[in-house]
């Protein structure tokens, strides 16, 4: 029996999204450039898309664009925004514990001429307000900051962030990475005052291979990411994605008809969650993330990647921390200062509207069993 805690790496499609793409592959297949009513029947299924997606993250449709997924994203916000203020400086404020899709670009970045500021969590993994401001400069022409930290699923402070380029009437634009916020947590671009966001569809239910970004309509002319046929206003060129487009909004549409229900339910299972992985000798908690739907914890001495592979085999599935890390010690991990043996064995546990306790019971026994068979490290 497969017993998936691994939500923050990627969410099951139910049916209903499934169904939704199938009619858009096999029945409403025209290229929404098209001028004959087959491709203006696939046009108005993008824009009815886009407005739902829209309206869940409280913006304007023309607000949001398209693209392939959150990595795609968020670099072109990193670049849209380094165009758009390319007359302020070459400063760049972020975290330390960004997502990959972040930190990458902007090491290359900094290869070539820009100046990275590098904002460490606390033991907690937060981050607080406080060291934007002390990092915040004239020249500063970007901070970027993630809405929850895809592993320990601490809660960022960007609408304070946003509140305080305001107040120091700071010419830097700030772009929030929310794909794991989405949905899960409070999130208001507009209300809030940021000007890029980045979404994901295949971590709320939606089809991988689909993501968006939003770009505040006070934005003056954003850098094209893909100059082309003209699709996304001229913004990313590319002929849409049509079934993965429905299939993100159906996800969406779907989590929105029962928002604080979902919330509700993953936040008691990551309760029960923690309440009983606790109960076993020596486990700890790694941070003190407030996010609903993510766990982090760690058996020390007990390396992760062995814990993982244990447990796969017995369909558990789970994560030593980011999915994207293939395995090896993730720079969140790192940044957070643990123990050698306690950050050897950190693992991340998800949650989703399909968790159950008898999945939360099946990875408490196979924790406990591979606690007791497994010699720790020296």
């Amino acid at each position: 029996m497969l017993h998936y805690l691994d939500h923050a790496a990627t969410t099951p499609v139910p049916p209903a999204v499934a169904q939704a793409m199938l009619d858009v592959l096999t029945n409403q297949f025209g290229n929404p450039s098209a001028q004959y009513p087959l491709g203006q029947e696939a046009k108005a299924l993008t824009d009815r898309c886009r407005a739902v997606i829209a309206e869940a993250l409280g913006c304007h449709p023309k607000e949001l664009y398209f693209t392939s997924c959150g990595t795609e994203s968020d670099n072109w916000a990193i670049h849209a925004a380094l165009w758009q203020g390319r007359h302020v400086g070459r400063h760049i404020i972020t975290t330390a514990v960004e997502h990959s899709a972040i930190l990458e670009p902007l090491r290359f970045l900094a290869q070539n001429g820009y100046e990275v500021t590098y904002l460490k969590p606390d033991t907690t993994g937060h981050i607080r307000v406080e060291q934007v401001a002390e990092a915040l400069r004239e020249d500063t022409v970007l901070v970027s900051m993630m809405l929850v930290n895809n592993e320990t699923g601490c809660i960022f402070p960007v609408k304070e962030t946003a509140q305080l380029l305001r107040e120091k009437k700071s010419r830097a634009l700030l772009h929030c990475d929310a794909v794991q916020g989405f949905l899960k947590v409070p999130c208001d671009p507009v209300g809030w005052g940021v000007d890029l966001m980045s979404l994901s569809g295949h971590k709320v239910g939606g089809p991988k291979g689909i993501g968006a970004l939003y770009i505040s309509e006070k934005f003056r002319n954003p850098r094209p990411l893909l100059p082309g046929g003209g699709q996304e206003n001229g913004l990313r060129s590319g002929t849409e994605a049509t079934a993965q487009i429905a299939g993100f909004a159906k996800a969406v549409e779907l989590r929105c008809a029962h928002l604080q229900e979902t919330i509700d339910h993953m936040q008691a299972m990551k309760d029960y969650c923690r309440e009983k992985l606790l109960s076993i000798d020596t486990m700890v908690e790694v941070g003190k993330g407030q996010a609903p739907h993510i766990l982090s914890l760690a058996l020390p001495g007990y390396p992760s990647a062995n814990i993982v592979s244990d447990l796969g085999a017995q369909g558990i599935c789970l994560s030593a921390g980011s999915a994207c890390h293939r395995g090896k010690q993730s720079h969140v991990v790192t940044a957070l200062g643990l123990p050698k043996r306690t950050a050897a064995g950190v693992i991340r546990v998800s949650f989703g509207p399909e968790t159950t306790r008898e999945d939360i019971d099946a990875l408490y026994e196979a924790l406990r069993l591979h606690k007791e068979k497994r010699f720790p490290m020296l």
